[in-house]
């Protein structure tokens, strides 16, 4: 846990205003935030962000980021924790999707922190198709 929060401190200081690295410390929280929100926080922070995670890497595979292993892998760390891997069914995909574009990262259109093939990198202008699609496999 230390180490954790000295990697943290670390990029902070490395990016006090938030324009570059520091966005890495936000992978996995855009539908995590969302899912805050629209289920009015009945899960836990870490539980969102698990299942935010997961979200990202579907949405990085259907941009060509990563492939099908990649998306694997985040699902197998994520419930290697014990924590969901999917959506809560109750909450609805365009309610969801609708706070994306309120996320602190959505400067230009709704922004994601994403893997590829040059590690996590912030990826705007993602297409609302393939935001559903990835929700539908994240359910």
């Amino acid at each position: 846990m230390a180490r954790c929060v000295e990697i943290k401190a670390e990029v902070v200081s490395s990016d006090e205003r938030e324009g570059g690295r520091r966005a890495i410390l936000n992978y996995g929280h855009t539908l995590a935030h969302a899912i805050e929100i629209v289920g009015d926080y009945s899960l836990r922070h870490g539980e969102a962000v698990g299942v935010g995670l997961v979200y990202a890497a579907e949405v990085a595979a259907r941009l060509g980021r990563i492939d099908a292993a990649r998306v694997a892998q985040h699902r197998a760390v994520v419930s290697g924790y014990d924590l969901s891997t999917t959506v809560p069914v109750e909450l609805a995909t365009e309610d969801l999707i609708a706070l994306f574009a309120r996320d602190k990262k959505a400067l230009d259109g709704v922004t994601f922190v994403l893997d590829g093939p040059n590690g996590v990198e912030t990826v705007t202008g993602v297409a609302p198709e393939i935001l559903r699609d990835a929700m539908e496999a994240t359910r």
